[in-house]
């Protein structure tokens, strides 16, 4: 199982993992008994319930409110060192600069809220993510801040697998849980501002 202890460091709560694996992941059946109550969460006037910010790979920060930075991301994360083999400079892709993830899912998932910093997203809201409620190129006002809704896809990996499941990352990355972003959407960040836990989520497009 992946071991996380949790530390606190200048008033943030480190987890930090050591790449083993949990011994207990939902099946398929158990995440279908309970995806009705996902499926609920409203599609606009959201709610931020988490900002989990990595300083360094398998590290994890949860703080109760952040900064985005248009050229940074959330400040404090590694987004933009971390790289991507999909620029040629090597530096953070700017599609994926943020990762948003339904609340109510990865909390399904996770069995617990100390586990759902494990996903590895930035920001998880109480807000239907799907593509039709959603679309690529929506704006999101969340507290001083404005992102928008990227096209590239967010899928579930090895990682995810490690840390919740065949059955949950299958299920993510099913046709069903695509049709519903149930993995999460990327996004970046164009107006710049402070976030907290608790600040609305509100569709903004104009």
């Amino acid at each position: 199982m992946v071991r996380c202890s949790t530390r606190s460091y200048f008033g943030c709560k480190i987890a930090v993992m050591d790449g083993t694996l949990f011994a207990l992941h939902l099946s398929t059946e158990e995440i279908e008994a309970n995806i009705a109550s996902v499926l609920e969460s409203p599609k606009d006037n959201g709610t931020l319930e988490m900002i989990v910010r990595r300083p360094a790979v398998n590290k994890r920060e949860i703080v109760e409110s952040g900064f985005l930075s248009i050229e940074n991301g959330l400040v404090g994360d590694n987004w933009l060192t971390r790289g991507s083999s999909r620029t040629d400079n090597g530096l953070g892709h700017p599609e994926i600069q943020l990762n948003l993830m339904n609340g109510r899912l990865v909390n399904l998932i996770a069995g617990s809220r100390e586990r759902v910093q494990l996903a590895g997203d930035q920001l998880f809201v109480d807000l239907d993510l799907s593509p039709d409620n959603i679309p690529p190129g929506t704006q999101l006002s969340i507290g001083e801040a404005v992102i928008e809704i990227t096209a590239v896809p967010h899928l579930g990996c090895k990682k995810f697998v490690e840390r919740f499941g065949i059955d949950a990352m299958k299920y993510a990355n099913s046709d069903f849980g695509c049709s519903r972003n149930l993995r999460g959407v990327n996004a970046r960040v164009i107006t710049r501002g402070d976030v907290r836990i608790g600040d609305k989520v509100v569709n903004s497009t104009e």
